[in-house]
């Protein structure tokens, strides 16, 4: 077997394990930590600054 397709075959099962071992953390992580994940911060009244969604694609493409 060549060089190429044992580092392939590595690769994709390293991968499988890290799905994997994600999925078993999410499934095992307590129910607080994921509705404080899940919730948002209001957004202010009025005409000031909000952090759109726009906004934050610009930020990631200013970074470097």
């Amino acid at each position: 077997m060549s060089e190429q397709k044992k580092i392939a075959r590595r690769s994709f099962f390293a991968g499988l394990g890290l799905v994997a071992a994600a999925g078993v953390a999410a499934k095992l992580a307590p129910a607080n930590v994921a509705q404080a994940i899940a919730e948002q911060p209001a957004e202010p009244e009025g005409n000031s600054y909000r952090l759109s969604e726009h906004v934050k694609k610009y930020y990631r493409t200013t970074t470097i």
